[in-house]
């Protein structure tokens, strides 16, 4: 008698492609497949990139990410769903109504705005937009740094500030911040979780490397495909960051720039990757 096929865990991404391969939609596919969930995607924006910069951006026009969302949903369903980059208030309010229409609970947003480059992938006035529009549905937000201050209008230079701004974009709406502490200095990289009643540490090892592209969707592609899994959040939240720790240390020395996270090391040779 053939033995019942059991159902994957589903993730969905949502957002840009990068032709590079080391961040958005192919960054989020790839951590999916590595962490064992199926990976779908609906794709909000082209960009022309690589390890130096990004060359180009297209837009999707929002009527077809929003058609891509729902077709993956209506049929196949999603676990958890991540957005990314989303560029401008069009693609937002596309990407919000049909999360809406979809009950999707499980979502991790990952407030992208400017590349690992230094490029900016979403327009200024996109950022009020996505503060009401998706900030108040999210179950994690992760921001770094500087997207912490752009959403709380803090300066953050120490880790009270951190928690301070966290404190600040929790009263937006969603269930709990992430804030990543990747641009401080200092031995340790340190994020911290806030869940509205108590703030919870998470660190690692600063590595010296200057392999870190997609370190950010990947961390929240991560933390997607484990609460697609059914974890709680800080434990989602501690698995993940071990795994980008580990994808960081093992970065590829691909191209002229910042060369990408090793997004398969747990499943593939030590050779493909920088060493340590």
């Amino acid at each position: 008698m053939a033995k019942e096929r059991v159902q994957p865990p589903r993730a969905l991404t949502i957002a840009g492609s990068d032709s590079g391969g080391g961040a958005g939609i192919q960054a989020d596919l790839k951590t999916f497949q590595a962490l064992g969930c199926y990976g779908m995607s609906a794709i909000t924006s082209v960009t022309a990139q690589n390890t130096v910069g990004v060359q180009a951006i297209h837009d999707i026009p929002p009527r077809y990410v929003g058609q891509q969302i729902d077709a993956v949903l209506e049929d196949i369903g999603a676990d958890a769903v991540k957005t990314g980059m989303l560029s401008n208030i069009g693609i937002m309010e596309a990407v919000a109504q049909s999360l809406q229409r979809h009950f999707v609970e499980k979502l991790v947003i990952d407030p992208v705005m400017v590349a690992t480059s230094g490029d900016p992938l979403m327009q200024q006035d996109a950022v009020e937009a996505l503060k009401h529009l998706l900030v108040p549905v999210a179950w994690v937000i992760t921001p770094n740094i500087p997207e912490a201050e752009l959403l709380s209008g803090q300066t953050i230079s120490t880790t009270v500030e951190m928690q301070k701004a966290g404190e600040a974009i929790y009263a937006l709406g969603p269930r709990y911040v992430l804030v990543k502490g990747g641009h401080l200095t200092g031995a340790e990289a340190e994020d911290w979780l806030f869940d509205g009643e108590q703030w919870q540490g998470f660190t690692s090892p600063r590595l010296d490397t200057p392999h870190t592209h997609g370190t950010g969707c990947t961390l929240a592609a991560a933390i997607t495909a484990y609460l697609a899994q059914g974890l709680e959040v800080p434990e989602a939240v501690d698995k993940a960051k071990k795994y980008l720790t580990e994808g960081i240390r093992m970065g590829q020395q691909l191209g002229l720039g910042h060369g990408p996270v090793h997004h398969g090391w747990a499943i593939q040779p030590p050779q493909f990757g920088a060493g340590d």
